[in-house]
């Protein structure tokens, strides 16, 4: 395995690091103090601004290879650069959850008219999606569990469901939701679901409430929604009826390698402040960076990071080779690994700031509460280990 940049992949790092130098990382405490005198699902106006920026410096949709012309391994580095401000930097970019999600979805499989309409000012940047799969009355991480009801009806399907964590949807950019339900509750398990399309305005789609992560509400929203006699053409179905869960597993792959790209970057970071409190912070008449604990957590920290960077390089080099499937139990580690080494760095951080770390004044406490949660979406630590097991266990069982 070879994980050196290409010049291609170099010169994108170096544009994109100085992006986040003069622009992203200034940005942060007018994006926070806006927020605190809006609404804070309204879109800070300092975010369109940065996006204007970035495309002028061609930092543009950089997760789509068909686009870009990086691979996921070239990528793994630009989003977790991206993950160092994670409020910020991957919407500035384009390159945001669950938009990449979504836009990967109908780049592989939308129709030439769900491409025109949709997936064409998604990646101008012009609107928003949401990807409407959690249900809270079942177990969603096993998507065979899903209720929602799709039903076709003449030229017609008609839609009937809950759905909540939707991410995205309390901001009014977005404009399209892919909703995952059951048009065959009788078929076979994994044939029995089915994605549409569903628009914002459809009659019948209810915003219920926006749900807080340990009391932070996103930006995007976290939203529950309520589906009663949704009705959408027949031609917003994407792919074929019995394909919903084929279409979440090849989203699911790339986004959760995605995701813990940029969970990367925030342990990154974490542990740069953690070294910088260290060292200007005197307790006890000299500098904590000389406390042997101290020392111990930043150490563990740097170790700890450089494995989950490894094997989330090896994952997307994998991916790159073999695609999702040959990269399965990969995917399925690093979703563990990497949520599990940031929140153990992001708590150490924390804890050398003291009361600090707690606070509002550094981004620690909000990356906490996001790489907290992280362990539960795109599927709960314990679905992983579970996919893991299975596949150690394979040659031994059969």
């Amino acid at each position: 395995m070879d994980f050196e940049l290409s010049p291609k992949a170099r010169d994108y790092q170096a544009r994109l690091l100085e992006f986040m130098e003069e622009h992203v990382y200034p940005a942060e405490p007018v994006y926070t103090a806006w927020r605190a005198e809006n609404d804070p699902h309204a879109l800070p106006p300092v975010v369109e601004e940065l996006k204007a920026k970035a495309r002028e410096r061609g930092l543009w949709n950089l997760f789509l290879p068909e686009i870009s012309g990086l691979s996921n391994l070239e990528y793994a580095p630009l989003a977790e650069l991206t993950g160092r401000s994670p409020d910020l930097a991957p919407e500035a970019v384009n390159c945001a959850a669950p938009d990449t999600g979504n836009m990967e979805v109908l780049h592989m499989f939308g129709t030439e008219e769900q491409k025109k309409r949709w997936l064409e000012p998604l990646l101008d940047g012009r609107i928003r999606s949401a990807f409407a799969m959690t249900e809270p009355d079942v177990a969603s991480s096993d998507a065979t569990n899903i209720t929602t009801s799709i039903v076709r009806d003449g030229d017609e399907y008609v839609i009937n469901g809950r759905k909540w964590w939707i991410t995205g949807a309390a901001d009014e950019r977005c404009k399209i939701f892919i909703v995952m339900g059951k048009t065959d509750p009788d078929g076979p398990a994994h044939r029995q679901q089915s994605q549409v399309l569903v628009p914002r305005d459809a009659p019948g789609l209810t915003i219920v409430r926006h749900l807080p992560v340990f009391g932070y509400q996103d930006q995007h929203g976290h939203s529950e929604l309520r589906l009663e006699n949704v009705r959408v053409p027949v031609s917003n179905l994407i792919a074929g009826e019995g394909d919903g869960f084929m279409i979440a597993q090849a989203r699911l792959g790339p986004g959760r390698i995605h995701h813990c790209m940029r969970a990367l970057g925030m342990a990154e970071r974490a542990l740069e402040l953690m070294c910088r409190r260290a060292a200007g912070r005197v307790a006890f008449g000299r500098p904590l960076a000389s406390q042997g604990v101290v020392r111990e957590q930043i150490a563990e920290s740097r170790m700890a990071i450089e494995q989950a960077r490894l094997m989330t390089l090896k994952t997307a080099w994998l991916i790159d080779r073999h695609g999702a499937k040959g990269a399965r139990t990969e995917i399925a580690a690093i979703k563990v690994i990497v949520p599990r080494i940031a929140h153990e760095v992001l708590d150490r951080a924390i804890q050398v700031h003291g009361g600090a770390g707690v606070s509002d004044d550094t981004p620690l406490a909000a990356m906490y509460a996001w790489v907290r949660a992280m362990r539960l979406f795109d599927g709960p630590d314990e679905v992983h280990v579970r996919t893991v097991a299975r596949q150690e266990l394979r040659p031994y069982l059969t």
